[in-house]
């Protein structure tokens, strides 16, 4: 798995982040969703300034992501690479993203990196992230040292992820000094903005009490939060809780409703196993279909 990310909510909070000097009627529409009249009218504005950045920058994404046209890699590298050139620090981002991955460009790292530094540079916060990322697998102490202040960068953006990656070095010491607290206060930040794994390293330091005042029913709630977003590691958490009656009512037909899913995405878990082996046929049958239910809803 790499380091970074391509498309997907960050990208996309990089998108909407844009602004315009005249009402947006491009951008407007594509925070409705409206992505075919989000493409008429960036177009429609390129048509009254070959210069428009930042309309260059949505087309892109348009392009990038398949929304109300056909996902098209290359020509999404096009429109980012137009904007870039005009200083457009959201383009920068996502072409330097497509560039180390060699997606709708030549594969070249050196500049992929390069394009995330100018956009850092210019204070994106996904770009911080980003980087940040590629800095933290090079085992240089320098490269940690500007990780940590780029996730900084990131984190005060409220970029969830950079949030959680930072927490998770408060968490370990690792660049900074060991601070639990810090770590949770991190981990909630990154829960507020939606972010699952947020909620699930959140939800163990509330059970454990680390860095928090520790609380059962408050650690479950967060656990159900992103175990509803499909999340394995919640899912599972949640049923074990759920079996023992800790923070929540026991109640083994929705825990293995719960270790259904989780155990689809792979994480099985013999303890799970044994203690919901008792269940009647008539509670397994019920769970598969509560199982199904939540998989639906997503």
């Amino acid at each position: 798995m790499r380091a970074y990310f391509i498309g997907g909510v960050l990208l996309l909070a990089s998108v909407v982040g844009v602004q315009a000097a005249e009402p947006d009627l491009a951008y407007g529409a594509y925070q409705r969703g409206l992505y075919q009249t989000a493409f008429r009218a960036a177009t429609l504005r390129l048509e009254r300034n070959k210069n428009d950045a930042a309309a260059m920058t949505l087309l892109g994404e348009l392009y990038n992501q398949g929304l109300g046209v056909r996902l098209d890699p290359k020509k999404a590298a096009e429109w980012y690479q137009l904007a870039a050139q005009r200083g457009d620090a959201n383009a920068m981002s996502s072409l330097g993203l497509m560039t180390l991955d060699g997606r709708g460009v030549q594969k070249n790292p050196a500049q992929g990196k390069a394009w995330l530094e100018q956009a850092a540079a210019k204070g994106n916060g996904v770009a911080c992230h980003n980087l940040a990322l590629l800095l933290l697998t090079s085992g240089s102490d320098m490269d940690l040292e500007q990780a940590v202040e780029l996730l900084r960068k990131a984190a005060d953006a409220e970029i969830p992820d950079a949030q959680h990656a930072l927490g998770v070095l408060y968490l370990k010491g690792r660049g900074v000094a060991k601070d639990a607290s810090e770590a949770a206060r991190l981990f909630e930040r990154a829960a507020r903005n939606g972010s699952s794994v947020g909620e699930v390293e959140y939800a163990i330091l509330l059970f454990n009490g680390e860095g928090v005042t520790a609380s059962e029913s408050q650690a479950a709630r967060y656990f159900r939060r992103a175990a509803a977003k499909g999340n394995a590691i919640a899912q599972n958490r949640l049923a074990r809780l759920l079996v023992a009656g800790r923070g929540v009512p026991a109640n083994k037909v929705d825990a293995a409703a719960w270790h259904i899913l989780a155990a689809a995405q792979g994480l099985t878990d013999p303890w799970l196993d044994n203690a919901l082996k008792d269940l009647t046929a008539e509670e397994r049958t019920r769970a598969e279909r509560l199982a199904a239910e939540r998989l639906g809803m997503r």
